[in-house]
């Protein structure tokens, strides 16, 4: 254990409080839990037990020596309570905090600088793994197949319907307007109620004529400047 912990004495951790720990984590880790990164508090007193940070795959472990050294207590946060991570510069050291879910902040201070940008840095790794979880991908052998399904699909649907296709270009008129020709003023025609006229229709009926207007302007019989201009006349009826 002793020697799997050493890539981390590499930012001047102290060697005592690594021995420390690593003597206890063999313990405290998870199935499937890794050490990504160790940090050590490098106090101006020499005499005062420092903390540490211990940052895994699953968790932040915030270690305490109690007893003159003797005791450590753990306090451990999973990356899904915590809410954001923090990283202040000051004379002597830095702080690294961090806030979980419920609004609760843990901070602690006289972390060498660059042990606090490199938890912070790790912090973040992790933190965008939970917002933003890895998608498995999908086989290309597999995603051809689909791929090629599909095609087959849209092959049989494009044959069956080639011939209500051709029978509704029949009903189309020959050529469609293009873009400039809607600008000209359309006169809208009147519709074919017979002798009756649109203030002879009750409401209920404009209502109607509006609503079928409206479908064939869906369905692409009409142009929008002739339902508009049908609408426009209904409505001064109603």
């Amino acid at each position: 254990m002793k020697e799997q912990f050493k890539k981390f004495l590499n930012e001047e951790q102290d060697p005592k409080a690594i021995e420390k720990i690593t003597s206890k984590l063999n313990d405290l880790l998870m199935k499937g839990e890794e050490i990504g990164y160790i940090a050590v508090q490098k106090k101006p007193a020499i005499t005062v037990f420092p903390d540490s940070i211990v940052l895994t795959n699953k968790r932040i472990i915030i270690c305490q020596p109690k007893n003159l050294g003797l005791s450590m207590d753990f306090t451990d946060y999973t990356w899904d309570n915590v809410a954001g991570a923090f990283v202040k510069e000051n004379i002597l050291g830095s702080e690294f905090s961090f806030n979980t879910n419920t609004d609760f902040s843990i901070s602690i201070d006289y972390i060498p600088k660059i042990q606090a940008r490199k938890i912070y840095t790790y912090a973040k790794e992790q933190l965008d793994l939970i917002k933003n979880p890895v998608v498995a991908e999908t086989p290309i052998v597999e995603t051809a197949q689909v791929v090629e399904e599909e095609d087959d699909i849209e092959d049989e649907v494009e044959e069956v319907e080639t011939e209500e296709v051709t029978n509704y270009a029949e009903i189309m008129p020959a050529t469609t307007p293009s873009y400039t020709e809607t600008y000209e003023p359309i006169q809208p025609a009147q519709p074919a109620t017979g002798d009756r006229k649109l203030s002879d229709l009750s409401k209920e009926e404009l209502f109607d004529k509006l609503q079928n207007y409206k479908k064939l302007l869906d369905n692409g019989l009409i142009m929008q400047g002739e339902y508009d201009a049908y609408k426009k006349e209904i409505l001064s009826y109603m």
